[in-house]
This record gives structure tokens, C-alpha cells and sequence, in this order.
């Protein structure tokens, strides 16, 4: 039996330069794969861009971290009386 994916057609352009070490390179890596080099160069570029954005979508912490944030976030909230007259004080931006 037959398994067919579902893709999405690639419609936008991506255009990089590259120094001749580096088109050489990348097409070594190509040639190794055994994928084209679109494909080679979309999946590559993908994972870098999910690996740096991960730590701005997604947090992962161990049953101990976890355990120590559910403590700290489960804390009554402190009265700071430096905070309290702050948000008390009329705001300079107000004019009068």
C-alpha cells in the first residue's frame, strides 16, 4: 500500500549570495544527501529558523524545574511599599 503526503507547492522565491567556498560547500552537502539542492536548502534553513525561535515559543523544563516553577508561581504575591506608592503617584505625562 501506497502512503501519499499532502505538500504544499513552493510559490516564493529565496535568493542568497554565497562566496564560491561557501556554493561549494553547500553543494558538497547536497550531493551527500542525496536530495536536491531546493530541498536541501529549504529543510536545512527551516530547522535553523524553528531551533532559533524555539526558546521564544516553546519551554521545556525537567519534573525538578517544573516542580520549583509551580512553587514559585503558586507564592501569595508580596506587598512592596515602594511599588504600592509608585502606582499611587499621579503620572508625569499628565498634564494639569
Amino acid at each position: 500500500m501506497k502512503v501519499e503526503t499532502v505538500r504544499e507547492r513552493r510559490s516564493e522565491r529565496l535568493e542568497v549570495r554565497t562566496t564560491p567556498q561557501e556554493r561549494q560547500l553547500i553543494a558538497r552537502a547536497v550531493a551527500a544527501s542525496g536530495v536536491e539542492m531546493t530541498e536541501f536548502v529549504v529543510t536545512n534553513l527551516t530547522m535553523a529558523a524553528r531551533r532559533v525561535l524555539a526558546d521564544r515559543t516553546e519551554f521545556v523544563l525537567s519534573d525538578a524545574q517544573r516542580q520549583r516553577w509551580d512553587d514559585l508561581s503558586d507564592r501569595p504575591a508580596q506587598s512592596l511599599a515602594g511599588l504600592k506608592k509608585l502606582m499611587t503617584r499621579q503620572s508625569p505625562f499628565i498634564d494639569e
